[in-house]
């Protein structure tokens, strides 16, 4: 097993709260097997100079779709299984690109994509999977036009491929298991109206309290959790007290639904790039008129919604929820978030945090012995300046996933 030590590089790890020098760090096979602040012994090690950079975790986004390769994902419903596939390896390879080395599924990507990346057959981050997102007919996971009737084969629709729609508490047990069965880390459903679905209010409340209790009681049997997309204080509250675990947005939430979140303890994960991205350029891609006034309500909310969650003490996740060609500003969430949190709490919304989401303590988002060896190593100090995790990766000479080099440009 070959051994790797890294020598002369400033650590970031985000418990510290600082940047800190004189550190060493000896990765064997996929994990860390030492960290320390004297010199470490390991004669048979191969030696890596970090030049006096930063080496930190790498990076974890807790809110991707790889399968949805367009900003329109209607666009998707004549789109073949394969297409589908061969645009996700693209998108995850970019991901990865950028430092994130493990990211969260929140509808769309199956066990198959998954079992490639596990297997190393393409360039891409950790993936954690929900597989299809549940929702009821005519909420944000129904994917049909208003003329169409019944389902389309899957087969030639990636679109459907992606999503669930499960009505009354039969239909959505039995979908919650079917997702268990095909692999899911964790259960994604639907409790508001969704900015890129056309029909569904904001406002709109998605399942009833029975369907969504099924959803807990079902994933929590499988020892699973449930994440619900959602945008009001009234969807965020019937989540919480139905015993959902994480929000998936939650632009809208008020002071009374973040503390009831907070003593539930829960999770937010805020995606404030995503509405700028679709403000900006989504129009060019197609997004029509409709879906982008309902993103106008929810824009405002974003930097809002981190400063009330900070104050009710509600941890808040990194994310991006970028979709198809606007994924390449998966990075600009850094930056936007600087204007109410400091550089160490966003750090650790894309390190430690995501890892308590994910059920992962210890083993991502840190660098500490026992660790998953994902780390990155950044020319300069992203606590001085946030943008060096910008340009695709460019200040990042070093990537690794699990003791393997995804990029050393060291050598």
């Amino acid at each position: 097993m070959t051994a790797l030590l890294f020598k002369n590089f400033a650590l970031l790890e985000p418990d510290h709260g600082e940047v800190r020098a004189g550190y060493e760090l000896l990765v064997e096979g996929e994990t860390i097997r030492e960290l320390s602040d004297k010199p470490i012994k390991a004669g048979d090690a191969d030696v890596i100079d970090c030049g006096g950079r930063t080496l930190m975790p790498g990076l974890i986004d807790s809110h991707v779709h790889v399968f949805l390769s367009e900003v329109v994902i209607r666009n998707m419903e004549s789109m073949p299984l394969t297409l589908m596939t061969a645009r996700a390896i693209g998108l995850m390879k970019g991901m990865i690109d950028r430092g994130f080395t493990t990211v969260r599924d929140t509808g769309g990507a199956d066990w198959g994509i998954k079992e490639a990346v596990d297997k190393h057959h393409v360039a891409a981050p950790r993936l954690f999977i929900a597989g299809q997102a549940i929702g009821p007919t005519g909420g944000h996971s129904d994917p049909r036009r208003r003329t169409d009737f019944g389902a389309r084969c899957q087969c030639c629709n990636a679109m459907a491929y992606t999503m669930n729609v499960s009505d009354g508490v039969s239909s959505v047990r039995k979908s919650v298991r079917e997702q268990m069965r095909l692999g899911a880390d964790h259960i994604k459903i639907m409790m508001s109206g969704g900015v890129a679905s056309p029909y569904d209010p904001l406002d709109s409340l998605q399942f009833s309290l029975d369907e969504v209790r099924t959803a807990v009681e079902e994933a929590a049997a499988f020892g699973r959790y449930v994440c619900a997309h959602a945008y009001t204080p009234e969807a965020i509250t019937r989540a919480a007290n139905c015993g959902v675990r994480a929000i998936e947005h939650g632009n809208l939430i008020d002071e009374a639904s973040a503390k009831l979140m907070a003593e539930k303890g829960m999770f937010l994960t805020a995606n404030l790039v995503a509405y700028y991205a679709m403000k900006e350029r989504a129009s060019e891609f197609g997004m029509d008129g409709d879906m982008l006034a309902k993103n106008d309500l929810v824009i405002d909310g974003g930097l809002r919604s981190l400063e009330i969650c900070k104050r009710a003490g509600v941890p808040v996740a990194y994310g991006s929820d970028l979709l198809g060609q606007l994924q390449v500003d998966q990075s600009r969430e850094f930056l936007l978030r600087r204007e109410v949190l400091s550089p160490i709490e966003i750090i650790r919304s894309a390190t430690t945090i995501g890892a308590q989401l994910l059920r992962m303590e210890g083993k991502l988002g840190t660098l500490r012995a026992g660790a998953f060896a994902d780390m990155i190593l950044v020319d300069g100090n992203p606590l001085e300046d946030l943008a060096l995790l910008q340009d695709q990766g460019a200040r990042l000479p070093i990537i690794m996933k699990g003791g393997m080099f995804h990029k050393n440009t060291l050598q």
